[in-house]
C-alpha cells in the first residue's frame, strides 16, 4: 500500500525496495541522499521531493515516478 502522508500521496518506497533486493542504507549512499531524509519520504512525512532526487531515484529502482508515488483522491 504504501506510507500515505498527510497530503494523500502515498510512498512505494518499501515495495520497490524489496523488488530491487535493496535496503534504504544501500539505496541512499545509491542516490547520494541521507539515509534520515529516504526514511522521510518512506514514511510518508516528507513536505517536496526534488526532481533531481525522484529522478536518482527512479535510476535506482528502475521505476517510473507513478510506481513510487500514487494520490489517494479519497484525503
Amino acid at each position: 500500500m504504501g506510507s500515505l502522508s498527510e497530503s494523500g500521496i502515498a510512498v512505494h518506497l518499501d515495495e520497490l525496495l524489496e523488488r530491487k533486493g535493496l535496503t534504504l542504507t544501500q539505496l541512499a549512499d545509491m542516490v547520494d541522499v541521507t539515509i534520515v531524509n529516504l526514511s522521510v519520504l518512506k514514511n510518508g512525512r516528507a513536505k517536496a521531493v526534488r526532481f533531481s532526487t525522484l529522478a536518482a531515484l527512479c535510476r535506482a529502482l528502475d521505476c517510473q515516478p507513478g510506481e513510487l508515488l500514487s494520490w489517494d483522491q479519497q484525503k
